[in-house]
């Protein structure tokens, strides 16, 4: 009688098992499909910015990513999140690349240039191409989308930001790693060897070889944070320039110790899903130089 009431006991417990795991793995799809990809996550970072300049102290700027937009983001959460970003009263607003998932797919331009045009940052709103925006001839378009909303596109190049007082940074900007031409050397040519400089690039990786320049700050995108994270062992997979520095920030280089930010990104793209990988909007706010960064 004890042999068959533990053997009962047993099977109860190996169904009741069974049933928790289907659960649990039925809720985790739920959640990573339905769930996530619908959270943002607005992050604060206060940066202290080794050589900017005293005028910059307090200077806000707003980061966003990797809207995929037609895969899983949907325009209606893009018109939402500019009165998000417009609240966090920015000076400067940056795009870091892949704005539609599938540019030859996409038929809604002007409604996209509408919902951008409404950003307002005095000190300028600008962008940098992804490989979802050269992707599919998809070069032109992007160009076309976010110069027709106000922001200015950097390849490869830079625009210097003066304040009343004359006081400067620049603001340097390159190309895809993966789809485009990406060139350190030109965008940093004519930036004068003391300019406290922030570099746009879509690829994290490329931080590696920016940190040989005088750059003070690098933003990024392109990882999504993995999009999917699996405990105590990080991302399941992350797209090539974007495997050694995958969300949140870095110090990279000895001589110059570039501060790279990565960030996870609005949309999803190849699987609709986000686990543990929330999208994300980035607030800065510069300070100058007091000796720590966070």
């Amino acid at each position: 009688m004890f042999d068959k009431l533990t053997r009962r006991t047993f099977l109860k417990r190996i169904f009741g098992s069974l049933l928790a795991i289907a659960g649990a793995c039925t809720g985790g799809y739920y959640y990573a499909r339905e769930i996530e990809p619908g959270m943002l996550d607005i992050t604060r970072h206060e940066f202290n910015g080794t050589g900017l300049p005293v005028g910059f102290d307090g200077f806000k700027i707003v980061q966003f990513s990797d809207t995929h937009i037609g895969f899983q983001y949907r325009l209606e959460q893009l018109e939402l999140l500019i009165g998000k970003m417009n609240d966090l009263n920015p000076d400067m607003i940056v795009f870091t690349g892949d704005l539609l998932d599938d540019p030859l797919e996409f038929k809604e331009g002007q409604r996209i240039v509408s919902a951008l045009d409404k950003l307002k940052a005095p000190f300028g709103k600008y962008a940098v191409y992804g490989n979802h925006d050269h992707g599919g001839y998809g070069s032109n378009l992007y160009r076309q989308l976010m110069e027709q909303a106000g922001f200015t596109l950097l390849v490869n190049g830079s625009e210097r930001i003066e304040l009343l007082d004359g006081s400067s940074l620049w603001i340097a900007g390159i190309d895809d790693a993966m789809l485009g031409k990406p060139d350190i050397a030109s965008a940093m040519a004519g930036i004068p060897e003391n300019g406290y400089t922030i570099l746009l690039s879509h690829a994290p990786d490329l931080a590696e070889t920016a940190a040989s320049y005088p750059i003070g700050l690098q933003l990024s995108g392109h990882s999504h944070g993995g999009q999917i994270q699996i405990p105590f062992y990080g991302p399941l997979v992350t797209p090539p320039y974007a495997e050694k520095f995958v969300e949140g920030f870095y110090t990279v280089g000895t001589e110059n110790e570039l501060s790279l930010y990565v960030n996870r990104g609005l949309g999803t793209t190849r699987l609709p899903y986000r686990f543990l990988s929330q999208p994300e909007l980035a607030l800065f706010t510069l300070h100058h130089d007091n000796g720590t960064r966070s």
